[in-house]
């Protein structure tokens, strides 16, 4: 007779929870297990992890630690957990997430089914309209500093499923592990880069912050993105209070607010007159600031609005500097198309859904990339810049589909 197991866990939610895994890949863990090597003996591995999280006796490995710059310089400690660990993971989240997605707030926008960041940005633009003044704020080391205590009084909140309690809390004591072999016992923190972190992150700053604002500044809207949010707020010294009682609050929660990411900007317009010295600030990769705009009559005014920000524009020329398309004069330009262009209309997709032009600067660059290609291909174009682009001009009013950034009208132009 076979022993009945300790928890109820399907084999199809496994199933499930490697479809999810595989499909969004990623790099192997401490065991050098990749994506591939672990389909390769797929049901035994998937048998072996349903049966011992099912038996209770199921143990993360030591999650494998990787540097990574900062954007602001430093570097952040990326969590790497094995393949068969973030379908475990994948499991707890597929249950565990429905228990709480109902009660999250409906202003946090970051790592949520059915949300996503251009929402959030939209509906900031929207209250930089109606509010003179935004708090700005940014958590030091959210994934790092989580307190154990807290995050699972808070799950325990909406589940008393003994096997996501268990496993839950395993995953938060599971161990770092260097590249020299080293481990790094924890005790606070949840690694950024597991597949639970970001639902556990979102529960935890949920009753940081969000029912924390909902309950004592009803009136001050706010949008969040996991550790980034704005607060909408009247006058300059609402904001200053805001920040000191968000401060202490955080405090209160063994978190920090970051002090240079976290300040006080005015949305200034042609309606707004004060003078202060911030009037802009950055957002999802957007920058919201004054940019002229037309009204509906045609009259010209100025717009608190966002724009892609310089840091992302300087990001996309990086990226596609990396292609080193000038190398690649085996190609075509129907090749080309085929390699580059799903990424620039995501870029389109996202970066060009506000005040498109401040995009074109980019998207022109990326003619330039064209250009040069164009040149190392054709010896009839290797020594004049000007007729090359003449060239890639007449191929892109010829066939304006062929590239996303020639559909949405940036072409190659001689000066």
């Amino acid at each position: 007779m076979r022993k009945a197991k300790s928890f109820k866990i399907s084999k199809e939610a496994v199933v499930e929870a490697w479809k999810h895994v595989k499909a969004n890949q990623g790099a192997a863990g401490v065991d050098n297990e990749s994506i591939a090597d672990f389909e390769k003996d797929l049901k035994g591995n998937l048998y072996r992890i349903w049966n011992r999280m099912a038996s209770g006796s199921y143990f993360p490995p030591p999650v494998r630690t990787v540097a990574i710059p900062k954007k602001t310089g430093g570097e952040r400690m990326l969590g790497i957990p094995s393949v068969s660990d973030r379908v475990a993971q994948m499991v707890t989240k597929l249950y565990f997430e429905p228990m709480v997605e109902p009660h999250f707030h409906e202003d946090s926008y970051g790592y949520r089914p059915y949300k996503s960041a251009i929402q959030a940005v939209g509906v900031t633009r929207q209250r930089c309209w109606r509010y003179n003044w935004v708090l700005e704020f940014d958590i030091k080391g959210l994934f790092d500093n989580i307190d154990h205590e807290l995050l699972m009084r808070a799950v325990r909140k909406h589940t008393d499923s003994k096997w996501i309690l268990l496993y839950v809390e395993r995953w938060l004591k599971a161990p770092f592990q260097k590249a020299d072999g080293t481990l790094i016992e924890r005790t606070k923190g949840t690694p950024q880069g597991g597949v639970i972190s970001p639902v556990l992150s979102n529960l935890f700053l949920h009753y940081v912050f969000d029912v924390w604002m909902k309950r004592n500044y009803p009136e001050r809207p706010f949008c969040r993105y996991a550790d980034d949010g704005i607060v909408h707020c009247r006058t300059k010294p609402e904001a200053l209070a805001l920040r000191k009682a968000l401060e202490v609050r955080f405090r209160e929660c063994k978190l920090e607010l970051h002090p240079e990411k976290t300040r006080i900007v005015y949305c200034k317009d042609s309606n707004r007159r004060e003078e202060y010295p911030l009037i802009s600030f950055d957002f999802l990769g957007f920058t919201f600031r004054p940019r002229k705009a037309k009204d509906r009559k045609g009259r010209y005014l100025v717009s608190f609005s966002p724009g892609v920000s310089n840091k992302a524009g300087k990001e996309m020329r990086q990226k596609s500097r990396r292609w080193e398309l000038h190398l690649r004069s085996d190609k075509s330009l129907e090749d080309l198309s085929r390699i580059i262009s799903p990424i620039i209309r995501g870029w389109i997709n996202y970066y060009g859904s506000f005040y498109k032009s401040a995009l074109y600067p980019t998207l022109q660059h990326l003619n330039n990339i064209l250009v040069r290609w164009a040149r190392r291909k054709f010896k009839r174009l290797k020594s004049h810049l000007t007729r090359a682009v003449y060239w890639l001009g007449r191929v892109a009013k010829r066939q304006p589909q062929l590239f996303p950034h020639w559909q949405f009208g940036i072409r190659p132009t001689a000066g």
